[in-house]
């Protein structure tokens, strides 16, 4: 294929691409394999055949949801949806999956609903689709022509722009010859069990032994907590982006990995690519490193904001330098602090298991990093390596990559022991504390505890069965992040949407009760953009008149205790004008009253009330936001009423 760097190479792949489309249909022509019956399939109303997508120019997307080139896919797929959304073009994800635990359709539409696919997805998880068209590895793209026949197939990241130029040729081509069907292709998305979580998903954990941040991953923010639960600061604006700025303005898009660096905060934010620093007292966020574009496997490294970056997934910082887990190139980086010079530290960006020198040894896809310190020297660093489900070590005074416990890239499972005979299933997380190693086994559900000496690893928590389960048999969903404060772990229970404690002398687990403060952001409480409920016309005598709001909690719901209820009241202009426009109720009532002043006039008015509350499923222990927006229309006359009654009642 034509590499692509100007305007007459893309003329040249046009022709090349136009030529390969005729000789494929003329010389060449393959019938794609049709879907196998009995599968289950996601964001869909049913199953799907290829009959149903006749017309169409079809991308299937062979993927698991483990790996980072998939994940890496995950834009360019959504990309190309954006732009062909008025074509008849369809992609399809087939799951096929690596690990045991991908393998349960529950657990793949957990996945669909954190990196927001929302095209059809059907679990192949005995490789029956992955089999018939001779796939060999992930992620792999095949395009299929209107008429049901292959046209290409694709291996590999880093293939947007020429798959943009094949699907706009085949498009253009099958419309001249009246072969496409413009009827959409129906969907039925997945909806969240619990959409309203005061988290999302959330990845790592980091404590400066006082205080705690969250990566509220999903919700693409930061939150500054106290141990006992309050939220302090929230840090980011609810919504992807990479601006800079202050904590209400600045953007990130889904951060992972945290480390303090004294009184600031160094940020992986994975899926911008990018290494950000937060100033916790001027309340600022900076960008210290990456372009904002995904770097490629062969990076030396240079000045921060001029070296590209990919999917930097943790970070440990021990003086001035951050040593960062870059799982897209499966290496170990160093980034300087004081210079923001970054570059790698160890790997070749080869993905496997080899141990050796740092520059020569290899990893795959690290995940997670912490570091023993002793004297004040950084002696190991340890690195969760999750696609071969081992935990590796540094060791800095003789400068060589070592495996603590588990096996390689196809060998995995929950075996506690010794050494290579330990078998775990994609770490994510560790932090080290006291002499001992606590690791997050991702996908086994189970938090463990390795010596790192004797190279001996067993269960600490966790059942090994998706759940969530406090006491001393504990459940968790695919826990991630791992941080130590005041003789507890504090656990990021990922598909929980929830932060979760164990106790290091009882080991019992509970679910840490997150209290958020008072927060109020600008002009607006709630996004200006969010959805309004729009009530009737309400008749308002002139003079002094009340809006009782209740919130309506159903039976299976409390309120979380100690988080406020707080409202936000404006109007169209002064025919309506609230005494207060903000409150903030500490301990919520159950109806709040809010005066308001009335003024006789001939045109109309209207007033918006924006809510927030949090509060929580006791059963399940989580903790929810509730975000509400009310517009009423109003109108004055003399016989008109003095009270306007408002219920909310949040979703169970």
């Amino acid at each position: 294929m034509i590499p692509i760097r100007t305007d007459a190479d893309r003329v040249a792949l046009k022709t090349q691409i136009q030529e390969k489309i005729r000789e494929v249909r003329t010389k060449h022509k393959i019938k794609a394999p049709d879907f196998p019956a009995g599968l289950d399939w996601l964001n869909t109303p049913r199953p799907l055949q290829l009959a149903d997508l006749r017309g169409k120019v079809v991308l299937l997307d062979f993927w698991t949801f483990c790996c980072i080139n998939c994940m890496h896919l995950i834009p360019d797929l959504k990309y190309l949806e954006e732009k062909y959304a008025q074509q008849p073009f369809a992609v399809i994800g087939v799951h096929s999956a690596k690990f045991t635990h991908e393998k349960e359709t529950t657990s793949i539409r957990q996945a669909v609903l954190r990196w927001g696919i929302k095209h059809p997805v059907v679990a192949d998880s005995d490789f029956a689709i992955w089999q018939a068209y001779t796939v060999h590895a992930w992620p792999t793209l095949i395009l299929i022509d209107p008429a049901g026949c292959l046209l290409r197939v694709f291996s590999g990241e880093g293939n947007r722009e020429i798959i943009d130029q094949y699907v706009a040729e085949a498009l253009t081509i099958f419309a001249q010859e009246g072969q496409l069907d413009h009827t959409p292709l129906q969907t039925k998305l997945e909806s969240p069990e619990q959409p309203h979580s005061f988290l999302r998903y959330p990845g790592k954990i980091a404590t400066d032994n006082k205080r705690l941040v969250i990566a509220d991953s999903n919700h693409d923010r930061l939150l500054v907590c106290a141990p006992e639960g309050t939220v302090k600061e929230i840090i980011g604006a609810t919504a992807n982006g990479r601006d800079d700025g202050d904590f209400e303005t600045a953007h990130f898009n889904h951060p992972q990995g945290l480390a303090f660096y004294g009184e600031d905060l160094i940020v992986c934010d994975t899926e911008n690519h990018l290494l950000r620093r937060v100033d916790l007292a001027a309340r600022s966020v900076t960008t210290i490193a990456g372009t904002g574009e995904q770097g490629n496997y062969v990076q030396r490294g240079g000045a921060g904001l001029k070296t590209a970056l990919s999917s930097p997934w943790d970070i440990f910082i021990h003086g001035h330098t951050g040593y960062i887990a870059m799982a897209g190139p499966h290496q170990i980086w160093a980034i300087d602090l004081k210079t923001n010079r970054i570059e790698p530290f160890a790997g070749t960006g080869h993905e496997a298991r080899r141990d050796g020198e740092r520059l020569q040894a290899a990893f795959a896809q690290p995940s997670g990093i912490t570091g023993e310190v002793i004297g004040g020297q950084l002696t190991r660093l340890f690195i969760a390596d999750s696609e071969i489900s081992c935990v590796r070590q540094i060791d800095l005074r003789s400068e060589r990559v070592g495996t603590l416990v588990g096996g390689d890239l196809f060998q995995y499972g929950d075996h506690d022991g010794a050494m290579d005979n330990v078998r775990l299933q994609h770490p994510l997380g560790v932090a080290f504390h006291d002499g001992k190693l606590y690791v997050a086994d991702t996908y086994n559900h189970k938090i463990k505890v390795i010596d790192p000496n004797l190279r001996l690893c067993k269960t600490l928590a966790g059942d090994g069965v998706s759940g969530h389960v406090d006491g001393a048999r504990a459940g968790f969903s695919e826990p991630s992040g791992l941080a130590v404060l005041n003789g507890k772990i504090y656990v990021a229970d990922t598909n929980n949407h929830a932060i979760r404690t164990i106790d290091l002398q009882s080991h019992e687990t509970n679910t840490l009760r997150l209290k958020p403060q008072a927060v109020h952001t600008g002009e607006h409480l709630v996004s200006k953009h969010a959805p309004a409920a729009k009530l009737p016309l309400q008749v308002l005598a002139p003079g002094m008149a009340e809006v009782h709001l209740k919130i309506a909690l159903p039976e299976s719901l409390e309120w979380n205790e100690g988080s406020p209820l707080q409202i936000q009241a404006s109007s169209l202009n002064d025919t309506v004008v609230f005494i207060s426009t903000r409150h903030t109720v500490a301990v919520p009532a159950p109806e709040v009253v809010l005066p308001l002043r009335v003024q006789a006039a001939a045109a109309d008015s209207a007033f918006r009330l924006e809510l927030r509350y949090y509060y929580c499923d006791a059963k399940h222990g989580a903790c929810m936001m509730r975000e509400a927006v009310y517009e009423v229309p109003v109108r004055t006359a003399s016989a008109g009423a003095t009270q306007i009654k408002i219920v909310d009642t949040p979703a169970v």
